[in-house]
């Protein structure tokens, strides 16, 4: 059965922010990515990270989950878990083409029913790549992440990973990631980016995600 995802509502859940700090004596480019979800605290915490419910919504991922153990998110990134505080933080060294970085949760209980989650990634500075790319490159993938973990939490049904293929090449598929990029390239200028180079960044990170050529 087709999948139908309101993209406006998806898009317009999400709070985005850009900045730059440092990290263990070197300067980082943070993304940052808020957004609240209609489940309790408790239960959007086990959704993140016990396996068997990732593997629901996001993808597979085998490891040692305690303070100090590694994971593997199979197909994507692996990383060492530095700090779990149930069930409102979780830090992990994230390594995706053996390039290393940071991932940060936190979650904190929006009234009785409701979780608000930020999540910040933290990337050593890379002046070349994120000219080129700008907060979109990982900005629209983790948007993506928070999709399905809203579409899980809502239905209570797994992922249907050809349904969502078939989804992601579709003129909504499509519209996501281009809104997507459009969103981060206005935080990038939020946070001083020149708009022209801001724009153009955002149309590479949309070529980049939906396979086309970038201009």
């Amino acid at each position: 059965m087709p999948m139908h995802i309101d993209v406006s509502r998806q898009i317009g859940a999400v709070t985005r922010r850009v900045e730059t700090r440092t990290r263990e004596d070197m300067p980082v480019f943070v993304i940052r990515a808020e957004r609240t979800f209609d489940t309790p605290l408790d239960d959007t915490w086990d959704a993140i990270t016990n396996p068997e419910r990732l593997s629901r919504w996001f993808l597979p991922v085998s490891g040692d989950f305690r303070p100090g153990g590694s994971f593997r998110i199979e197909g994507n990134a692996s990383g060492e878990i530095l700090r779990c505080d149930p069930p409102e933080e979780l830090a992990v060294t994230w390594v995706f083409n053996e390039q290393l970085s940071w991932v940060d949760l936190f979650l904190t209980a929006e009234g009785d029913e409701g979780t608000r989650l930020v999540l910040e990634h933290l990337a050593p500075v890379d002046p070349e790549f994120q000219a080129r790319y700008g907060p979109g490159a990982g900005g629209v993938g983790w948007e993506q992440a928070f999709m399905g973990l809203d579409l899980y939490l809502t239905s209570g049904e797994p992922g249907d990973p050809e349904a969502y293929a078939a989804w992601s090449a579709s003129p909504e598929g499509l519209a996501m990631v281009e809104q997507s990029s459009e969103a981060w390239g206005h935080a990038a200028i939020a946070a001083g980016t020149d708009p022209e180079e801001a724009h153009a960044a955002a149309r590479r990170t949309t070529a980049f995600y939906t396979g086309a050529e970038a201009g």
